[in-house]
């Protein structure tokens, strides 16, 4: 029957939501970890691991930091980011979390992380998100439908129309199929949760919100997450100071351009100060993006020629046996962005990196192309498309690169 279907689909879109509150709540943790220096290479038995951390020292934090009340629940918890593909046991034979002195890692940090289908679309959606709230004139706002106010909502023709301008979307039906697809997923609902998606002046919200501080005992609280999970509003937590997804902003001094990410005054005073020279074309500008024009100019004042020895077409790397090496890195932008910049038009290709940057550590070297971000299949695009994806997303940057093996 109709309500049958209806409430089966609803379960399915709690299930995704859950799943999608649990990545939000992994990835917040990871980066709070590698704040606190709890994730680094280990040696284990004359093999070094590379970006981990200790079941037990990891317990200790949780109990200390109040994210659990005990060890076994702080266990618990663990387990369940594991049974969510969030973070292995570094030789993924241990199905099981044990809190022993045992070396597990985040799988965003190996590059081991599934990018299925579900995730993409939820990617996708954070990242609308993360561009739309950032937007100075954005569509989500106070409005009412039928007498009642709703917070950050939207009308579902503004969202297509916004797609087709910030090219998310080449036409309205491709925008409405995402939209809807957005719906399915639980990343968007209407505010009565009454219509499907329609082009049309009815008003829509995002049922999660992204940048939320999650708090990890919550995850078993499938009660509690129900309450949650319909919220769509603001929190005095969005601007939590740990929150990882809170974008500072300080103003320019001398045309610095930042990705500022920061949790203090002391970090706020080091971005301002801080220079990465000719690598600000994947950083954030303080008032928003930067004009790509004048982020292209100051990197060809900088690099004028190209570092490729040859050309190379994306056929030629898709090719089997082709001589080049697949890498899947991942990038965890500092203060002040990710420190590298990509060139040229399908494929694109890393033209400098600079030497103490966040892309330095992960292994992003010049003459890599890139294939990936983020899962999402770059190959075909431009560099400003892909530095655009880059910078719209969230700190941590998963690249799919291939090296040329010459």
């Amino acid at each position: 029957t109709n309500m049958e279907r209806t409430s089966s689909i609803r379960r399915k879109a709690m299930a995704r939501q859950h799943k999608g509150e649990v990545m939000i709540a992994g990835e917040q943790l990871r980066l709070r970890l590698h704040d606190g220096k709890l994730i680094k290479d280990r040696r284990y038995h004359l093999r070094t691991y590379p970006n981990c951390f200790v079941a037990q020292e990891l317990i200790d934090w949780l109990v200390s930091h109040k994210e659990a009340p005990d060890r076994a629940t702080a266990a618990c918890l663990m387990q369940h980011l594991m049974d969510h593909d969030i973070i292995h046991h570094v030789c993924d034979k241990r199905p099981v979390f044990k809190d022993a002195k045992l070396l597990y890692r985040f799988r965003k940090d190996d590059g081991t992380f599934p990018f299925s289908t579900e995730v993409k679309i939820f990617m996708r959606g954070q990242r609308l998100y993360e561009q739309l709230i950032a937007d100075k004139n954005s569509i989500l706002q106070l409005r009412e439908e039928h007498g009642v106010a709703y917070q950050r909502s939207f009308p579902g023709c503004q969202l297509i129309d916004w797609l087709l301008q910030n090219a998310e979307a080449e036409s309205r039906r491709r925008g409405l199929e995402l939209c809807r697809t957005l719906q399915e997923h639980g990343i968007i609902q209407h505010v009565a949760k009454k219509h499907d998606f329609f082009d049309s002046g009815l008003l829509y919200q995002f049922c999660i919100n992204f940048r939320r501080r999650r708090r990890l005992s919550a995850l078993l609280n499938e009660s509690e997450q129900e309450e949650d999970e319909g919220v769509a509003v603001s929190t005095p937590e969005d601007t939590h100071p740990e929150s990882p997804f809170v974008l500072r902003k300080s103003r320019p001094q001398e045309g610095n351009s930042a990705f500022q990410s920061v949790e203090s005054s002391k970090d706020l005073k080091q971005v301002t100060s801080g220079r990465r020279g000719s690598l600000n074309s994947l950083q954030l500008h303080s008032a928003g993006f930067p004009p790509l024009a004048q982020s292209s100019t100051s990197v060809a004042r900088c690099n004028p020629k190209s570092v490729l020895r040859r050309t190379v077409t994306c056929e030629e790397l898709l090719a089997p046996g082709a001589p080049f090496l697949k890498k899947v890195l991942t990038v965890i932008g500092d203060a002040l962005g990710w420190g590298f910049v990509v060139r040229g038009v399908a494929p694109c290709y890393v033209q400098a990196v600079d030497p103490g940057s966040p892309a330095a550590v992960a292994g992003v070297k010049v003459r890599q192309f890139v294939c990936q971000v983020n899962g999402q299949c770059v190959l075909y695009l431009d560099y400003r498309t892909v530095s655009r994806l880059v910078m719209t997303g969230t700190r941590t940057v998963v690249l799919e690169v291939m090296e040329p093996l010459e």
